[in-house]
């Protein structure tokens, strides 16, 4: 699958240390033997647990960073990685001692570039204005859940993103299945028995993420509205509802790349073919927006409506 998605144009290539405790890594690392290194965008996280029993295989502490570079680093069989991101937010952790950090790995040469991921909008606003003051290496990209079915993100973060130029790369694109265009009004539970979104329907009782949602949370009119729009819209391109989904992200404010999960060589044939030689118009985004936009809480309502004289929001 990963020769095809190098055929195909494919060039970014996103892990982390903690998916599947390093083997992630190690597949990557392994078929980047293969090829030609320098073609290549290579990401990898730290700060999510590698073990739950030991208090220093997560977070990002700089012994954990320096520690952690060092093993995607070998597990990656590469002597630099392009794009070095936090995995989530660490409470434990002054974000000065991880900025420094990162920006030593930067000027040491084992990484190019350093972004960040899971993060709300005060942070991340903290983080550009440390790196400003303090004189450390730009944060370059955010790396968030965004989807036509979590817009949430967009009440600050984006706006920090466009505001300090920082590239967004959205994960989980298609919501864990819900936005591939599989399922229909009407066809209940069952027929998602099999997908992700079934598995954790099963296991609601102890585990419910925004991540990996389950059935119950979406089957409403308002996803079902969405969808039926997608797929008119699909048809009026030639395009699959997945495509569709991935489309209106590549079209949005700062978004530079999609992070595609694509477990079968047909998926990832059809997220691929998302990517260009097409664009939604004016009206299927402005429809698509309308359709999806979610119920915007206090104070984010109030600031928009006191200033519907002013200049727009970018959303």
């Amino acid at each position: 699958m990963m020769d095809r998605f190098a055929e195909l144009g494919g060039n970014f290539l996103d892990t982390a240390d903690a998916y599947q405790f390093g083997e992630s890594e190690k597949i990557v690392g392994s078929w980047l033997q293969k090829q030609d290194r320098e073609k290549f965008v290579l990401a990898t996280k730290v700060g999510v647990p590698m073990s739950f029993d030991d208090p220093n295989s997560l977070g990002t502490s700089r012994k954990h960073v320096m520690h952690g570079v060092e093993q995607s680093l070998k597990r990656l069989q590469t002597d630099y990685i392009d794009l070095y991101q936090t995995h989530v937010w660490d409470n434990g952790t002054p974000v000065e001692e991880t900025l420094r950090s990162l920006s030593d790995l930067v000027r040491a040469g084992k990484v190019r570039y350093i972004g960040v991921s899971n993060v709300a909008g005060w942070q991340l606003q903290k983080i550009t204005d440390l790196v400003k003051y303090m004189g450390l290496e730009k944060v370059v990209s955010l790396q968030q859940q965004y989807n036509l079915l979590c817009r949430e993100t967009e009440y600050e973060v984006l706006d920090v993103c466009i505001n300090e130029g920082i590239g967004f790369l959205p994960w989980s694109p298609l919501k864990g299945g819900w936005l591939s265009g599989k399922f229909k009004r009407g066809m209940g539970a069952g027929g998602a028995s099999s997908s992700r979104i079934g598995w954790v329907s099963e296991k609601a009782g102890e585990r419910i993420l925004q991540s990996a949602p389950s059935w119950d949370q979406y089957d409403n009119d308002k996803t079902w509205t969405l969808l039926e729009a997608m797929e008119r819209i699909g048809k009026e391109h030639g395009k699959s509802v997945a495509q569709v989904a991935i489309r209106w992200l590549l079209q949005r404010p700062t978004v530079s790349a999609v992070i595609i999960g694509a477990t079968k060589m047909s998926q990832m044939e059809d997220n691929i073919g998302a990517a260009a030689g097409w664009e939604l118009t004016d009206d299927q985004m402005q429809e698509l927006n309308k359709l999806s936009m979610p119920v915007i809480p206090y104070p984010y309502e109030m600031i928009r409506r006191a200033n519907k004289m002013r200049k727009e929001s970018e959303f």
